[in-house]
């Protein structure tokens, strides 16, 4: 083999080794992906059951029930879609009706999200940006700019 074999063949091994591991992270962080949706996403694309998703939006007015604590079940809404929400354990305490709200979890066959994370904002001007551009996409929220 001449030098300039030796040296090819060491470049090529090294880019195998690179894209194997490349490969190999990708493929770990798979499961943990969550992408972040709306309500009226959700009724417009196909999310088969079992899928983790983040939804954010407001929580609709006269759809939170306690009275099977400690599971609550409330909708979320963004004034076009709402999506049914199934959470078992304490809300924050800023959790309310109307207010914005993100909750983490996987879509049921029924199509309701069984939350495991609720995440209500923190002060009166605050809300994630992703949610803040979503209701002001739909015309529903007339807040000040998200930090």
């Amino acid at each position: 083999m001449t030098r300039k074999q030796k040296r090819l063949s060491l470049i090529a091994a090294a880019g195998l080794i690179l894209a194997s591991s490349a490969g190999l992270i990708l493929y770990a962080l798979n499961d943990r992906i969550v992408f972040f949706y709306t309500p009226s996403d959700l009724t417009k694309q196909v999310i088969g059951p079992g899928t983790r998703v983040r939804i954010g939006g407001l929580v609709d007015v006269g759809s939170v029930d306690k009275s099977a604590l400690p599971l609550i079940k409330f909708s979320i809404t963004d004034g076009e879609g709402k999506l049914p929400v199934i959470y078992k354990g304490s809300l924050p305490d800023l959790f309310r009706e109307g207010q914005g709200v993100v909750s983490e979890g996987v879509i049921t066959p029924d199509h309701v999200l069984q939350a495991d994370t609720v995440l209500a904002k923190h002060d009166e001007n605050y809300m994630p940006k992703e949610v803040a551009d979503a209701l002001k996409e739909k015309g529903v929220w007339q807040g000040g700019a998200p930090k």
